[in-house]
């Protein structure tokens, strides 16, 4: 659901252990300042992560390319240890928390849907 142009929009889910959500999020409030700049400059942005009822989480970005953004952080020391110290936390997790997540088709986005109706309709004027 995305033109060339705009961002890939990338949603995922993981599921975090109830009896460690407490620490969990106190290893997000707030993330380590190296971990965040590795995120920045791997391309990813608008990186939110949501949390619901029995540890669910759900995590959402942004990247223009999301292939070189995962080979960023893969081959990045720094996202390396994070993944291997946050690996502990999630159920049933085969591999880094970044790999292993389940990724999330996404089947409607405001803007797409509006840009195309609009397209749509000076194609039915002319």
């Amino acid at each position: 659901m995305t033109s060339p142009t705009a961002p890939q929009r990338v949603c995922f889910e993981l599921r975090v252990k109830p009896e460690m959500l407490g620490e969990y999020l106190a290893r997000h409030t707030p993330v380590r300042a190296e971990m965040l700049a590795e995120i920045a400059a791997s391309g990813r942005r608008n990186y939110s992560l949501f949390l619901g009822e029995g540890g669910r989480l759900i995590g959402y970005y942004e990247t223009d390319d999301d292939a070189a953004a995962q080979a960023y952080l893969a081959a990045s020391e720094v996202a390396t240890r994070w993944e291997a110290e946050m690996a502990p936390f999630f159920v049933d997790l085969d591999g880094r928390p970044d790999q292993a997540a389940t990724t999330l088709t996404e089947i409607f986005h405001l803007h797409d849907q509006l840009t195309a109706s609009v397209t749509d309709h000076e194609s039915d004027a002319s």
